[in-house]
């Protein structure tokens, strides 16, 4: 190789620019490589959490019964519960300041979940309201905790009424959604009778997919709702 060859590969050398190396990049060649093996292992396996009582009878036993007497033609078409809404208006909280409190405090404990505060929307006069002022609480309740009260509503609270004989079958709102009025909520096991500052009545929504009120009736009913009988409502 001549002289003039070795100047210009020199040359070229150190003409040529380097290639950059960026952070990510050195970080990475640093890291060690672990195997797929390794990185199953120390993989943190969570516990099952059992599916609510109400939830497992529905995929057990309501869904097959509501498919085979609606003749649905996929077990998607059956009705399900999609979520409840649970809420106190407070009208004493014009008067009342520490009525947003206790009620959010008993709809805690009933729901197991932290209460909103609803706020007026805007201002009437003839109610001294102001805009922002707080007329009551809310909870929306979804998936396990949604089965969990569902449960709690018809085993335990609703039989604890002073001479009940059933919840009514005309409160549907025409596409399958139930509302019922509860006039105390000491009749949750929840709340403690001597720790209750005053009786406070609250609303239960229960929302489902049922397209119209035969098919929502129907799937409550199944879920063990204590409606009231067609021959005491025949009677009356």
């Amino acid at each position: 190789m001549t002289q003039e060859n070795k100047e210009k590969k020199s040359a070229k050398a150190k003409s040529a620019p380097k290639k950059r190396v960026t952070r990510r990049a050195a970080r990475a060649e640093a890291k060690p490589k672990v195997s797929v093996e390794k990185k199953v292992q120390d993989k943190k396996i969570e516990p099952v959490q059992n599916k609510p009582r109400i939830q497992e009878l529905y995929q057990s036993e309501v869904r097959d019964a509501l498919i085979k007497e609606f003749s649905y033609k996929s077990s998607m078409q059956a009705p399900t519960l999609d979520k409840i809404v649970v809420n106190i208006g407070l009208g004493e909280a014009l008067t009342n300041s520490r009525a947003v409190e206790s009620a959010s405090n008993d709809l805690g404990l009933i729901t197991g979940q932290k209460p909103i505060v609803n706020r007026a929307k805007k201002s009437i006069a003839n109610f001294k309201l102001r805009e922002g002022m707080p007329i009551g609480v809310s909870v929306t309740l979804r998936k396990a905790r949604m089965w969990e009260f569902y449960d709690r509503l018809v085993a335990s609270a609703l039989p604890r009424i002073r001479d009940f004989r059933g919840v009514p079958r005309k409160s549907f709102d025409g596409r399958g959604n139930y509302s019922v009025g509860l006039k105390e909520q000491v009749i949750f096991p929840e709340i403690e009778y001597n720790s209750v500052d005053k009786f406070r009545g609250l609303q239960i929504v229960i929302c489902t997919t049922a397209v119209n009120d035969e098919e929502g009736l129907r799937l409550l009913e199944l879920l063990g709702m204590p409606f009231v009988q067609l021959e005491n409502v025949n009677a009356a």
